[in-house]
């Protein structure tokens, strides 16, 4: 393998915790009663506009109307302070994107600012410098291949040489269909009993649970 492309929310940083956490939130608020498990799988990973609007009619459906005006602005400043306070690099992932010894890079389905913002946050953004690409630069979103054809492409490299390291089911969707290796990863704080049985029925390759295991598990894909 030549290359090692990491989705960012819920792999590299603890963000999808806080996002869960923070969505289903605002949604019982609402009157929007969801099961985390089912959310989880149904909306996670998904880039932000196509997220709002499957969550909007998700809304409409359940409840016969479309979700107030201000509902995603004001949940995305909630999230943002909690960010501030609470966003962490994943334990072992320094030490684990040093000993790989493969070129990397990111590809997350965050916007573009946001997500060097994050990189900045942790720490990370050094192991990542001009190698960063987000669902704004590319049509559709996850689990459509697109996002990663594009880095793999970015990149000079063929997509057959890339690993994907993904905790999202759209995310192991969209690294299968663009024909590249997934390592489904069930080490982050919103990852519940059973996650990484769905990671493996939507296909992903292997599934750790541990950055301490990150680059024997490459070196046997390889």
């Amino acid at each position: 393998m030549k290359l090692i492309i990491f989705d960012c929310d819920g792999v590299l940083v603890n963000s999808e915790a806080i996002y869960i956490a923070a969505e289903l939130k605002f949604l019982k608020q609402a009157g929007l009663d969801l099961d985390r498990r089912d959310y989880m799988k149904s909306f996670m990973g998904m880039p932000t506009n196509e997220w709002q609007d499957k969550l909007s009619a998700k809304a409409c459906e359940a409840l016969g109307k479309p979700l107030e005006d201000s509902f995603f602005e004001a949940l995305s400043g909630y999230v943002l302070e909690r960010f501030k306070t609470n966003l962490t690099a994943i334990s072992g992932v320094h030490d684990a994107i040093s000993a790989i010894g493969l070129r990397c890079c990111v590809a997350s389905s965050s916007s573009n600012e946001r997500l060097h913002w994050k990189l900045e946050h942790t720490g990370l953004a050094k192991f990542f410098e001009g190698v960063v690409f987000s669902s704004d630069m590319v049509p559709r979103g996850k689990p459509e291949p697109d996002l990663f054809l594009h880095a793999a492409s970015a990149m000079n490299v063929r997509p057959e040489n890339c690993i994907v390291i993904e905790d999202s089911a759209n995310g192991v969707l969209a690294g299968k269909a663009a024909g590249m290796a997934v390592i489904g990863f069930n080490g982050g704080d919103h990852c519940l009993d059973g996650h990484e049985d769905e990671l493996v029925s939507v296909g992903a390759d292997r599934v750790i649970d541990d950055f301490a295991v990150l680059k024997s598990a490459i070196d046997q894909m390889e």
